[in-house]
């Protein structure tokens, strides 16, 4: 990187891009460069930081991010007006990277006070969550979940909440489909999940997703906390927003028994999200959030990557960290998945980012992608997994998902994620349940316009007040004061039950 007082980053020697660490005036002299520069420049936009003819690679942490449309004269903004995405190839080199894991010896691991669950997994909330098995039944659990205020809670004090997790889906969907088999795993990981003390489970009666299929389908073992009802034969709305309530009453006792204990980092598993990324992304908070997911796995925890459009252009930086070919393999199997999924359907594969990311600094998908792909950190890709499926083996691993975040949260939380790390350049207003989201800023203006959104302050690395694994290990160690209670600000503003939002994929008849 260049020096503190410089206007300008850069990020590695071999990049003919700078980037500005603030707003760069027309005219102002780069005394780096050499030259003033030739636009006005937002902060987290590029420049040129020499000569690059018309077709050359245009590079950022020395990787391609697309090729020069005309001559560019050092001092010159580079952005998607100027910058073409090109695609090449790219060796997967699977498992070129791989490095060992220095793991820390179990008895000297971080620790957190979690919910032990009765199958050993650990819970770092403790709610009672209503499902709904189709949209037909959505507006009675909500009900059912609106019925106890925290008046009526005050009685159950190790008790989170009542939380309805409804959806617009389980009908008029072909079955047997991928997307019936998505919606049933979303379901069912969200029922079983850590983070729930117990589940209700309600259908209308008639839908394609049935409940009774649905809990057999998907091992689910009905009992004291695990209940289901049908409404057609409850006997309608109102009597199943009444039995539901006297369900939920009787789950609270036992649920409430339920008390914190010390137990290994180990625990933790961590789905890692991005949205409103911008061009500080992948110089602050991303790798410092790999930076502290790296830590995480020597601790014996998982790392959750997700958002499979979003690593579109820089797979090779995950494959070449798979511990086996096959893991490699299954990776760039769900990027061409995707690229027939999206043929043909008027949606984008092409690199085409969001109005904000192009805000921010971002071009395109695969300057995105490099700062997206960070979050992971480096330590190898030991499984990749479909979109809520269980997640089984601990360490960095990959889930299939879209890049909107609350389908991707949704997908990761219904594998088995009990925390949610999200980075934000632009500013986000997410949050979610059961697993509590973690917000990370990269930078300090919007930090500072947004406190009462963000957890942490990433842009203290640009600021020059502290390195990246610095950075890295406060990020761990607030992980672990969330997880062990301590209310982040999603939680103090009352958000997530709003963002459950399992993956429509299907077409809907």
């Amino acid at each position: 990187m260049a020096t503190i007082d410089s206007p300008l980053l850069h990020l590695l020697p071999d990049d003919n891009v700078c980037v500005a660490k603030s707003a760069l005036a027309l005219g102002l002299t780069i005394s780096e460069l050499g030259v003033r520069t030739r636009a006005q420049v937002p902060a987290g936009h590029k420049i040129a930081a020499r000569h690059i003819s018309a077709g050359e690679q245009v590079k950022k942490f020395d990787t391609v991010i697309g090729v020069a449309t005309r001559d560019l004269a050092p001092g010159d903004y580079v952005h998607s007006h100027n910058l073409k995405i090109v695609d090449y190839y790219r060796d997967p080199a699977f498992g070129a990277d791989v490095r060992p894991v220095q793991y820390v010896p179990e008895d000297r691991r971080a620790t957190f006070k979690g919910f032990v669950r009765a199958d050993g997994r650990v819970g770092t909330r403790n709610f009672i969550g209503i499902l709904s098995s189709v949209n037909c039944s959505a507006t009675a659990i909500r009900h059912i979940a609106a019925h106890f205020t925290s008046e009526r809670l005050a009685a159950y004090p190790h008790v989170d909440g009542v939380v309805a997790f409804a959806q617009t889906s389980g009908c008029g969907m072909s079955s047997p489909s991928e997307h019936f088999d998505v919606l049933r795993r979303t379901l069912a990981g969200y029922a079983r999940h850590p983070n729930l003390a117990g589940a209700l489970i309600v259908g209308l009666g008639c839908e394609r997703n049935q409940v009774d299929a649905l809990v057999q389908s998907q091992g689910l073992q009905p009992g004291q906390l695990l209940r289901t009802f049908v409404m057609q034969d409850m006997g309608g709305t109102r009597a199943t927003i009444a039995a539901g309530i006297a369900a939920i009453e009787e789950m609270l006792p036992i649920a409430n028994q339920a008390r914190r204990q010390t137990v290994s980092a180990s625990h933790l598993k961590i789905g890692l999200e991005c949205g409103g990324s911008d061009g500080f992304s992948g110089i602050t908070a991303n790798p410092a959030l790999g930076a502290a997911m790296d830590i995480l796995v020597r601790h014996g925890g998982t790392a959750i990557l997700s958002e499979t459009p979003e690593i579109h252009g820089v797979e090779f930086m995950l494959t070449r960290r798979a511990v086996s070919p096959a893991v490699g393999q299954k990776l760039l199997d769900r990027l061409a998945w995707w690229e027939k999924y999206a043929a043909g359907q008027n949606a984008q594969f092409n690199g085409v980012v969001g109005h904000g990311n192009q805000a921010g600094g971002l071009a395109n998908i695969f300057e995105k992608s490099l700062g997206s792909a960070m979050k992971g950190g480096t330590t190898p890709l030991q499984a990749v997994y479909e979109y809520a499926e269980p997640i089984t083996q601990n360490g960095f691993v990959f889930m299939d998902s879209p890049g909107y975040d609350p389908v991707a949260a949704t997908g990761q939380i219904a594998s088995g994620a009990n925390m949610i790390c999200f980075t934000t350049g632009r500013g986000s207003m997410f949050g979610s349940k059961p697993a509590p989201t973690v917000k990370l800023a990269t930078n300090t203006p919007m930090y500072l316009r947004l406190q009462e959104d963000m957890d942490i302050n990433c842009g203290l690395i640009v600021d020059g007040e502290c390195t990246v694994p610095e950075m890295g290990e406060r990020i761990f160690a607030q992980i672990l004061r969330h997880a062990s209670g301590e209310p982040t600000k999603s939680e103090l503003l009352g958000l997530g039950d709003n963002e459950f939002v399992p993956w429509h994929l299907g077409i809907v008849s």
